[in-house]
């Protein structure tokens, strides 16, 4: 476990190396929240709340998904790039699970993010935006593992995503197809509540509600403190460990039929 905890370090040091990506990351992250901020506003013109959702919950739901989006995305990409150009086949004789690997590097991006963009983007929304805090600490509480597994589920998504160019070579498609699903279907760009009843129910059966729709209501309290919210968690959880166990599966059959393009 060690080595993979000092592949998580280095890639830490490698994204703080690039200080001017750093300081590009945290404008942009910036400069997206008040763009998110004046269109809610203006949306909310002359009316104290959008379907018994008033203004600041609104944004305080917008503003956490939109941190939260960040996190949900994995290695997938990287794991594509290796199988195309060929470096898959070094990686495979290196003394460490690959998988594992991308996974405690992937960790490493998303920490040097906390810091470079999210704290800061959450400190100035609460302090010029007016994000509301939690609606408990018992709320934060149940929100940070929840959090965490929504994050969790996006990287094993992710390498779902990228395990297939086993297959199909170049999985950029499937890349744009997996955001363009998740950003609906994952409430990352409004609250679940607002959609339709046949889309609320199509969502139910798909993990993407888990990766931000469900911490992100917790936070903002859309779904209370109670059994609702646990059994929530429950079923992340489930999520979790599905998508990781068909990842596995995919990836054991993959590798016995490894084809080099390339290098």
């Amino acid at each position: 476990m060690r080595k993979y905890w000092e592949l998580l370090i280095s890639q830490i040091k490698v994204d703080t190396a690039y200080m001017a990506w750093y300081w590009a990351d945290m404008f942009s992250s910036i400069l997206r929240l008040f763009i998110m901020y004046f269109f809610w506003a203006a949306v909310y013109e002359n009316k104290s709340d959008f379907s018994d959702i008033s203004f600041q919950s609104m944004i305080t739901y917008v503003v956490i998904a939109m941190i939260m989006e960040n996190f949900v995305t994995g290695p997938g990409n990287t794991l594509a790039h290796n199988i195309k150009n060929g470096d898959i086949a070094l990686e495979l004789l290196k003394p460490y699970d690959y998988l594992t690997k991308l996974v405690f590097m992937d960790f490493g991006s998303k920490a040097s993010a906390l810091f470079r963009a999210s704290i800061p983007v959450f400190i100035i929304a609460v302090l010029f935006v007016h994000v509301q805090t939690p609606v408990s600490w018992a709320s934060f509480l149940l929100f940070i593992p929840s959090a965490i597994i929504g994050m969790l589920i996006g990287s094993q998504v992710d390498l779902t995503i990228g395990v297939l160019a086993f297959w199909t070579v170049n999985v950029w498609g499937l890349r744009v197809l997996r955001e363009a699903v998740t950003k609906f279907f994952s409430g990352a760009l409004i609250p679940l509540a607002l959609f339709p009843e046949w889309f609320q129910q199509i969502s139910n059966y798909l993990p993407f509600q888990s990766m931000i729709y469900v911490p992100v209501a917790i936070y903002t309290g859309q779904i209370p403190l109670g059994h609702e919210a646990i059994l929530l968690v429950f079923i992340q959880c489930a999520w979790l460990l599905g998508i990781y166990f068909l990842v596995r599966m995919v990836w054991s059959l993959a590798v016995k039929k490894v084809t080099v393009f390339g290098g």
